[in-house]
């Protein structure tokens, strides 16, 4: 071996090193992780949603059915048999990628409304602990959010953290379509939470709605297990493994339904799943800011087809992340160098790791200008 290749090594082993440094201690004052189990497999209810066979034949499965199949599914129904699917089936309906869009609010609304019932009686029952009849107001609290002023609702998943997704805009007559995927510390709790408002996917969504004029639908999908903190679960891809094809179907469940490819936008370890999910992405653009890596070394590395766009604001404390992957810690090459192949985008008054998206920022108008297909 070669004394530059000593020295490259070495360089690579200092930087996972430092990595795995950040990683049990946390940095620039998060504490460290908590090791997250991540939910996956088909949403609630699929037990009686396969024992179904009241339409004289099997319904879709939501394990295995493509987003095209159970578009084609629908489009051979009544408008009354699936009005009938939705209120035995809420749960699964609601989730359901490639299902049609009108269906699914209706459907989470309904699975909102019983959740909210739910957290409601738990809270008064004192046969429970009051750490867990506190679980239940704080759950009873966010579904009541949910249900008010007529928010449209994608998705609806209150097992573990509990997942949502959220459209803003007409997403059935829209011509264009973003996807917000968020980071760390995302989750049925902090998907719209008032303080450090942009970097929740809901608070992200809205300005981008707002920055487009409302030429795009944005949907801010808060659909996998997050890290917590920046322990190990942020520094490794596990969580990313298994968030990645769940993104991967719920883009390919919204071009099932009749919307366009849409552009998507993922912050922070969004961007691993991203990265990961990059091949299957029915995509016209991938936006990746304050990204710790996609995985990949090289756009080519991607395996898209979607044009690929890097932001990342220089005082951004992700640019301290050694940009290596090594050991399974890491997630290889900072998207925004030269190398990587991406296309640049503006973010020098963004407002650190999580104002990209923040009124006024040169990032969040060049994010709608990618948004609404007028960069080039």
């Amino acid at each position: 071996m070669g004394l530059s290749s000593w020295k490259q090594r070495g360089r690579r082993a200092v930087a996972a090193a430092a990595l795995t440094a950040i990683a049990v201690s946390g940095t620039v004052g998060w504490a460290s992780g908590q090791e997250q189990r991540p939910l996956t497999g088909p949403p609630p209810g699929t037990a009686s949603w396969r024992a179904d066979d009241s339409l004289g034949r099997g319904l879709p499965d939501p394990a295995t059915a493509r987003p095209s199949q159970v578009a084609s599914f629908f489009s051979g129904l009544s408008g009354a048999e699936q009005h009938d699917l939705v209120a035995r089936h809420p749960s699964v309906v609601g989730n359901l990628d490639g299902a049609p869009i009108a269906l699914r609010y209706e459907a989470n609304a309904l699975s909102l409304r019983a959740e909210l019932d739910r957290a409601r009686a738990d809270a008064k029952d004192r046969t429970l602990t009051e750490k867990q009849r506190t679980s239940a107001r704080a759950l009873a609290e966010r579904c009541s959010q949910l249900l008010a002023h007529d928010r449209r609702i994608l998705a609806f998943d209150p097992r573990g953290r509990g997942q949502v997704a959220e459209v803003y805009g007409d997403l059935e007559a829209a011509r264009h379509v973003s996807v917000i995927v968020p980071g760390s510390d995302i989750d049925l709790g902090t998907f719209d939470r008032a303080r450090d408002v942009y970097g929740t996917p809901a608070g992200m969504a809205r300005s981008l709605h707002r920055a487009t004029g409302g030429q795009t639908a944005v949907v801010a999908w808060a659909g996998y297990t997050t890290p917590v903190g920046l322990g190990p679960d942020a520094a490794t891809g596990r969580l990313a493994e298994a968030g990645a094809p769940r993104l991967a179907r719920f883009a390919q469940g919204l071009t099932a339904a009749g919307a366009p490819k849409p552009t998507v936008f993922c912050h922070s370890y969004g961007s691993v799943v991203c990265g990961l999910a990059a091949s299957r992405l029915p995509a016209a653009d991938l936006v990746a800011l304050g990204s710790p890596g996609l995985r990949a070394d090289s756009v080519a590395e991607l395996h898209t087809r979607a044009r690929v766009w890097a932001a990342r604001d220089d005082g951004d404390w992700i640019g301290k992340v050694p940009n290596v992957e090594l050991f399974g810690l890491g997630h290889g090459t900072d998207p925004t160098d030269p190398s990587f192949g991406a296309r640049r985008v503006p973010a020098e008054r963004a407002q650190g790791h999580t104002g990209y998206f923040a009124p006024g920022t040169d990032s969040l108008s060049a994010f709608a200008d990618i948004a609404t297909g007028a960069a080039s």
